[in-house]
């Protein structure tokens, strides 16, 4: 018998994004960050993140998942999709330090 409640998955999540105004995907290299399709770089403290979702895989880890949405101090939106745990973004050596540097400024009237 299962115990885990109907949830929505990270998929419906990104797939509901572009709607609400949150279709660009954040890169984040050496310079800073930036959303697809832009030329502005962002530094960590000129973004927000606004809300976390985070999704765990029940049956195996490597569907352990967050998504980021972010605000800029200009206006701009954006998500950031990243796996968490032992299968978080290791590919990019930038990632885990201007991630821990955005501020977190979380809203609990703001849902997808």
């Amino acid at each position: 018998m299962s115990t885990s409640k109907s949830m929505t998955t990270y998929s419906q999540v990104l797939n509901l994004l572009p709607d609400r105004g949150y279709g660009q995907e954040l890169n984040i290299q050496r310079a800073g960050a930036s959303f697809e399709g832009s030329d502005v770089i962002f530094q960590p403290e000129q973004l927000s993140i606004v809300k976390t979702y985070r999704f765990e895989g029940e049956s195996d880890p490597s569907d352990m998942a967050v998504i980021y949405l972010l605000h800029s101090k200009t206006g701009e939106k954006g998500f950031l999709l990243n796996a968490y745990g032992p299968y978080s973004d290791e590919d990019n050596q930038y990632y885990d330090e201007f991630i821990k540097r955005v501020p977190v400024e979380e809203s609990e009237d703001f849902d997808i």
